[in-house]
């Protein structure tokens, strides 16, 4: 063991901070950036996880996976950041996208969409959000996923299907119809 180590279940040095910070702050950022859709909330976010490090007595098992670990708790933070602006601010009025005769309009603004699916991650548990987040943003194949969250392909497959069957639902509870 280096000085700049610390023992597994001992308070981490402000060494390993530094290099797990420099090592990842890029990923973190990347991924609460993708789901908050803001640079200032992806900077929430990072400074966020790594302050709860910097607290915790024991740092989690993040010398086994540190890049799995931070992504999972990038994914985490941020949907709780998504629900924060959900709960605070007021989700934009549907009905001034829709035609007096009820219809839905040929194309919706990308902005509100984007601001629909947040939304919508928000409302899915943190697993599902995460593998959605790997899958269908981050770009992951089901089998990285699967290692990444030491599972398997099949219950990665199992649980795309239902985040997305979730997501589809809630997107078409927004638009007051079904697509």
């Amino acid at each position: 063991m280096t000085p700049a180590t610390h023992r597994s279940g001992s308070r981490p040095l402000p060494e390993d901070f530094e290099r797990i910070f420099n090592e990842n702050h890029a990923l973190v950022y990347r991924v609460a950036y993708r789901i908050t859709g803001t640079s200032e909330d992806a900077e929430d976010a990072l400074q966020t996880l790594f302050l709860r490090l910097l607290h915790r007595e024991v740092l989690p098992d993040i010398d086994r996976n540190p890049k799995a670990y931070l992504h999972r708790a990038a994914v985490n933070i941020s949907l709780d950041i998504v629900k924060q602006r959900a709960r605070s601010v007021s989700t934009a009025n549907i009905e001034e996208h829709v035609k007096e005769d009820g219809s839905q309009p040929e194309r919706l603004p990308a902005f509100r969409i984007q601001e629909w699916l947040r939304d919508a991650l928000a409302e899915l548990s943190p697993k599902l959000a995460e593998i959605f987040v790997l899958r269908h943003i981050e770009g992951y194949e089901n089998s990285e996923i699967a290692e990444l969250l030491g599972t398997s392909r099949g219950t990665v497959a199992v649980l795309l299907f239902r985040a997305r069957a979730r997501l589809k639902k809630s997107i078409r509870k927004r638009l007051g119809e079904n697509l």
